[in-house]
């Protein structure tokens, strides 16, 4: 499997939209760093690429590949090899071509420009959303066969958890505006991991108060050792969760 792993991830590196996108990620963070003389400032523009554009092109890019191998696959499983394993190879080799773009666009001129225990968890945070939208992206792939019904539904699940998400949670918590809501709106924050690393991160800011109401709550119960550990199990969840089901529909699926 190693040896197929590498092949696709050889195969990924080389192509143009990974490279632009990479440019684009270091060039846009090395500016961002050189325009704010405040690290911290700088800092928050950062982590809104990573909570916008890391999800998007990690959800998109990995759809697209999956669908452009299809052909590679199929002649893959006509040789002696495992479903599983071929479907392993493809994920291994997507998700460390996004990371290493992403390590190289993001995380070292972070590093080198401010090395402090909140760049650690800014890139953690990154690191994660590329592994959770890479898995959600071939769960999406493996349940629908048609190219252009695949990547639009990758669209729809991005604009949901980056846009539509904060407009139900609010309007959730308005309609239930006289009962206690505390427990609703962690599950809620919580369920969006792009809305669970931007609080967590923010909150290493020392900026729970620009959060509000949420804030406040994630404050309660993040600052403490079960929500760090919490946070981490669930993120954990977000991956492992979609790509098992991936795996049990390729298994499944008639090629």
């Amino acid at each position: 499997m190693l040896k197929l792993a590498t092949y696709v991830l050889y195969d990924v590196l080389r192509n143009k939209i990974l490279l632009i996108y990479t440019i684009l990620l270091l060039f846009i963070s090395v500016g961002l760093f050189q325009m704010e003389e405040n690290n911290n400032k700088a800092m928050l523009g950062v982590l809104s690429i990573i909570l916008i554009v890391i999800p998007l092109v990690s959800l998109v890019f990995t759809t697209i590949h999956f669908y452009n191998s299809y052909e590679f696959m199929e002649l893959l499983l006509t040789q002696p090899q495992s479903r599983s394993k071929v479907f392993y190879s493809e994920f291994l080799g997507v998700s460390i071509a996004l990371l290493v773009a992403f390590i190289i666009g993001i995380g070292i001129p972070v590093l080198l420009y401010t090395f402090s225990v909140l760049s650690v968890y800014l890139l953690l945070s990154g690191v994660v959303l590329s592994l959770i939208f890479c898995s959600i992206g071939f769960l999406i792939s493996t349940i629908s066969r048609d190219k252009a019904k695949g990547i639009g539904i990758a669209l729809m699940v991005w604009f949901y958890f980056a846009l539509i998400y904060d407009g139900v949670l609010m309007i959730v918590l308005f309609l239930f505006s006289d009962y206690p809501t505390e427990k609703l709106t962690f599950l809620f924050s919580a369920l969006n991991p792009i809305d669970l690393s931007r609080v967590f991160v923010m909150l290493k800011m020392d900026i729970g108060a620009l959060m509000g109401y949420t804030g406040a709550i994630y404050k309660a119960f993040l600052g403490k050792n079960t929500g760090i550990l919490f946070s981490i199990t669930l993120n954990a969840i977000w991956i492992v969760l979609p790509l098992w089901m991936a795996l049990r529909t390729f298994k499944q699926k008639d090629f």
